[in-house]
């Protein structure tokens, strides 16, 4: 069918539904519904099958749903109703929650059911859950209502019952520092953590809250900040107290959007003395707390998780991250895992901080080089094997560092975007010597110029992962752990680990990592220096939530069918499981 996607904005959930629609086989485009757009006009331009709208900020006119079968994501169980719903199940601390296709109708939500899904909803940040077991099941939900749509039989069913629930203001949404336990505000925070924020006043000024997690060993006056580390800070609660990664001051009239930042960068100079806490050093082991970095091992394998807000590494984050993946190859272990969490990979340098910097060029350039130090370390790495584990997306420069591992084992759910003009880049992080070495120089060349995402199983067959884990985001870390320690005790990784030095020789014999890194730096420096470079307005505009000035012409057209793809010579594939 040719489906066309309708909505707000080219989202992780979005692309997920392009993704596995287009790896089924379907043509699929997309229009923005923007201000000022006609959108019935560009809805009959495209003459769809079926419209789908994956995440839709607005209501489809009447001359769309009236003239096409509109099919609307809702996340939320049938029955839900309200622009709020996952906002209100976080506050709530509701355990199982659901999403739901319904037909557009005059009345917003209220359409017959084509299809829903129950999912659980673990007490973590929405951006996360909606990225993980939400946007799970509406993939479930979605692939059942287009194939009941395209039998042509299926009548969805009316619903007779339904709540309608207000939006979530930022007054519902007030932290009372003084009463409110650790885990109510917890759950305010989470519900807010990627957009909009929690309003409130810390030292003195207003700012947005971004993110949360608890801390059980400091204590302190209620309200007060207590510590920072890598970043964040730590504000006592009425019985505790809670890490906030992120702060962004509010906007002011005539400026332009602020940007989310480290809690400590934003704060700047308003930041009193605090100590710096280190991690923990066995992290399994200590009380409930935050750390973006931490390290364990099981036998011959290690693991090296990391987790920053957004999956974006500023200069900092991958110089600590790099010092910590040398400090794990001194180990004795004979595998070395490099992610595991249930939410982003990454995805490449902190275009925030680099907006929010004194001299952007300079930032850049500092954060595409310390990026690149981290990426040349997996590369040269030859006494044992790395296995990068994806258990959420990856994009840009993230992807590249997945790539460079020996194996890359990605949940069923992640998806890719190995590409980097969408943001006025040529790219850098070795791309050029990864990504023709998995999928072959003409694929390779394609991916970059499309500009898709790419699923897990298409990224599978195209040789850019090497297995996919079908399981839900919470299951990601204990089946890659398993994998992992299996994968140590097999003789054959030795006799692979005994190889990579030689392999590993013959490619630099072939062309230096030294060149490709040069070759790349070169290009990218010239689009920093570059005050007219597309880089920096598109930076601006993606980082200050600009909108769009219309769809972008890469996601108006079906694209063509993706190829198969098959692994380079020698290269290992492992496959599902």
């Amino acid at each position: 069918m040719h489906i066309l996607l309708v909505a707000s904005a080219f989202n992780s959930l979005t692309q997920r539904v392009h993704a596995e629609l287009r790896d089924r086989g379907h043509r699929v485009a997309v229009e923005l519904a923007l201000p000022g757009t006609d959108l019935p006009a560009a809805v009959d331009r495209h003459d769809p099958d079926l419209v789908l709208a994956p995440m839709l900020r607005t209501a489809l006119p009447e001359a769309v749903w009236s003239a096409h079968t509109c099919l609307i994501v809702h996340p939320g169980p049938p029955g839900d109703r309200g622009p709020s719903s996952l906002d209100h199940a976080l506050h709530d601390g509701t355990a199982h929650w659901g999403v739901t296709v319904l037909q557009a109708n005059a009345e917003m939500d209220a359409g017959d059911v084509w299809a829903s899904a129950s999912c659980p909803l673990p007490p973590l940040g929405k951006s996360d859950v909606y990225r993980g077991e939400v946007a799970d099941a509406a993939l479930e939900a979605v692939l059942l209502a287009v194939a009941r749509f395209a039998s042509g039989t299926h009548v969805p069913e009316p619903q007779t019952t339904g709540r309608v629930r207000p939006p979530v203001r930022q007054e519902d949404r007030r932290i009372d520092w003084h009463a409110d336990p650790t885990e109510l505000v917890l759950r305010r925070l989470r519900a807010a953590d990627s957009r909009p924020g929690v309003l409130d006043e810390l030292l003195g000024a207003p700012w947005y809250l971004h993110g949360g997690h608890p801390e059980d060993g400091l204590r302190g006056r209620p309200g007060a900040l207590l510590a920072t580390r890598n970043g964040a800070v730590c504000r006592a609660t009425a019985d505790g107290a809670v890490w906030i990664p992120e702060l962004r001051a509010p906007r002011t009239p005539g400026a332009p959007a602020p940007v989310k930042l480290p809690a400590t960068l934003a704060l700047g100079p308003l930041l009193p003395p605090l100590p710096e806490l280190p991690a923990p050093a066995h992290a399994d082991a200590a009380p409930r707390t935050w750390t973006d970095i931490t390290y364990r091992e099981e036998g011959a394998t290690g693991f090296l998780t990391f987790a920053f807000p957004g999956g974006a590494m500023s200069t900092a984050q991958c110089r600590r991250l790099l010092d910590a993946y040398r400090a794990a190859c001194a180990r004795p272990t004979s595998v070395l895992v490099l992610g595991g969490g249930r939410d982003f990979f990454s995805n490449g340098i902190h275009l925030g901080v680099i907006e929010a910097a004194a001299d952007p060029a300079a930032e850049s350039w500092a954060n595409i080089n310390a990026i690149d130090d981290l990426v040349e370390a997996v590369l040269t790495t030859t006494d044992r094997i790395v296995v990068a584990a994806l258990g959420g997306n990856a994009a840009a420069g993230g992807a590249m560092l997945a790539l460079a591992a020996d194996e890359v084992w990605c949940r069923s759910g992640a998806v890719l975007n190995p590409h980097y003009r969408l943001m006025g880049l040529y790219g850098s992080e070795f791309w050029t010597y990864t990504l023709p070495r998995r999928v072959g120089p003409a694929t390779a060349a394609r991916l970059m110029d499309e500009a898709l995402p790419v699923g897990a199983d298409a990224a599978r067959r195209l040789g850019l992962v090497d297995r996919t884990i079908p399981c839900s985001p919470q299951e990601f870390a204990a089946r890659t752990r398993n994998l992992a320690v299996r994968l140590s005790a097999v003789p054959g990784t030795q006799v692979r680990i005994a190889a990579k030095k030689g392999r590993r020789e013959r490619d630099e014999a072939l062309r230096p990592l030294a060149d490709h890194r040069a070759d790349e730096l070169a290009r990218m420096r010239a689009v920093f220096d570059d005050p007219a470079a597309p880089y920096h307005a598109l930076r601006r505009a993606f980082v200050r939530k600009e909108p769009a000035a219309g769809t972008p012409a890469h996601l108006t057209l079906p694209p063509r069918p993706l190829p198969q793809g098959e692994p380079a010579p020698g290269r290992h594939r492992t496959g599902r499981t």
